[in-house]
């Protein structure tokens, strides 16, 4: 499916299976002392989110709130929107550094950074 770009005007060709490609990509890519760290956590990808214009989405209890349930506490859930990361991003090369950006971020959400601090690191 192809995405028209609002400012561009250029068409942005991406396939699911290309961005969850990008998306393992992604979480390759993260020093692995900090993947080591990553709890209890599912990493999905949609086409968009149903209601509002969202980059991607962290769903759960961050590692810096959580107490000891063991097998009873459902994962959290990490999701990224295809199609509002290919709207803001004029090429590839814009779309694979979205991709990254917006996993740091959500990641960053279940170590229990919040928007605030995200925003002081240069990653809101």
């Amino acid at each position: 499916m192809a995405f028209q770009l609002p400012y561009a005007g250029v068409v942005q060709p991406v396939s699911m299976d290309r961005f969850e490609e990008l998306v393992g990509d992604a979480l390759d890519d993260l020093p692995d002392s900090l993947a080591a760290r990553i709890d209890n956590v599912v990493v999905v990808v949609e086409r968009a989110h149903p209601t509002e214009d969202l980059l991607g989405l962290y769903e759960g209890t961050p590692l810096t709130e959580r107490e000891d349930y063991g097998m009873l506490e459902l994962p959290d859930t990490i999701t990224l929107y295809c199609d509002a990361i290919c709207q803001v991003s004029a090429s590839q090369e814009e779309i694979v550094e979205q991709v990254r950006v917006t996993v740091v971020h959500e990641v960053a959400h279940h170590f229990g950074l919040d928007d605030d601090a995200l925003d002081d690191l240069g990653w809101a």
